[in-house]
């Protein structure tokens, strides 16, 4: 798409529904202003009987590509001719590439979010020095669990409410599964901490813990944003351990697509952060 004044307006957006709460576009609008890029970036709300429909009705449109939201992650797979290897394990989809003659190649971003706010926030963390536990058996911990793997991380023990869920995500990948009232005992020799449920988050029930005895090396994070610092970040900070909040991994994320569509590797700032929290 060409403007009046001749330059090239690439286009870019995010599917989903509803898609009112999504912050990629302010994620995406910070950086092609900071980098003076011609470019859009949209929400586009798509209902899932409308899926296939309304992207191809984007493709034609000249779209380079989108993000993925609920419902959408597991449902696009479909729609995409080529899967990244990460996509493909854990099943789900959050950044899709439109190839120049149309196809989509489907990727999965989390993992890299994931990794790479641990590396901005805690210089030189070594993920293969000491076992990582994760609380939860959702879309994150999946993600999670395969980019802890590709950090050679010695022992991953996911430890779920639901044991079955946490017993078959397991089973799938390789790894441990705990009980869920061992999460106490299991920080004791833990490396790396990881909530990715939603207890502890704004209008949820809190997640009960005790991190008194946990390893002094433990690092604690958190995927939740809002708040950004939850029961479990302040528990870990008053008890003298490393903390990460949730804020990097959604901005981390964004990179690699906005690397693609717009030509430019962005950083995140703390501007940025400033800008989503805000507007939490």
């Amino acid at each position: 798409m060409n403007r009046t004044d001749g330059t090239v307006l690439i286009k870019a957006g995010v599917i989903g529904h509803p898609i009112g709460h999504s912050k990629s576009p302010l994620i995406h609008g910070y950086w092609l202003k900071k980098y003076g890029i011609a470019g859009d970036y949209s929400r586009y709300d798509i209902a899932p009987e409308n899926l296939a429909r309304d992207v191809d009705h984007l493709i034609k449109e000249g779209i380079q590509g989108f993000n993925v939201t609920i419902p959408h992650k597991q449902t696009i797979l479909k729609l995409c001719s080529e899967l990244s290897p990460e996509a493909e394990k854990i099943g789900a989809v959050n950044t899709v590439i439109v190839r120049a003659d149309g196809t989509l190649f489907g990727a999965n971003t989390d993992g890299f979010g994931f990794i790479h706010n641990i590396r901005d926030s805690v210089r030189n963390f070594d993920f293969s020095r000491k076992p990582a536990v994760i609380l939860g058996a959702g879309g994150a911990a999946r993600s999670i669990v395969c980019a802890l793997i590709e950090q050679n991380c010695p022992e991953i023990i996911i430890c779920n409410r639901t044991k079955d869920r946490a017993e078959a995500l397991a089973q799938e990948f390789g790894v441990t599964s705990a009980d869920w009232d061992e999460r106490d005992f299991l920080v004791r020799n833990a490396g790396l901490f990881i909530n990715t449920t939603s207890l502890g988050m704004v209008g949820q029930p809190p997640l009960i813990i005790d991190l008194k005895y946990a390893d002094p090396e433990l690092l604690v994070c958190d995927i939740v944003y809002v708040p950004l610092m939850t029961d479990l970040l302040r528990q870990a900070q008053g008890t003298g351990l490393r903390i990460v909040t949730g804020i990097g991994m959604l901005l981390h994320q964004a990179r690699p697509g906005f690397e693609v569509w717009f030509g430019k590797s962005p950083e995140v700032t703390d501007d940025l952060r400033n800008l989503l929290l805000n507007a939490a």
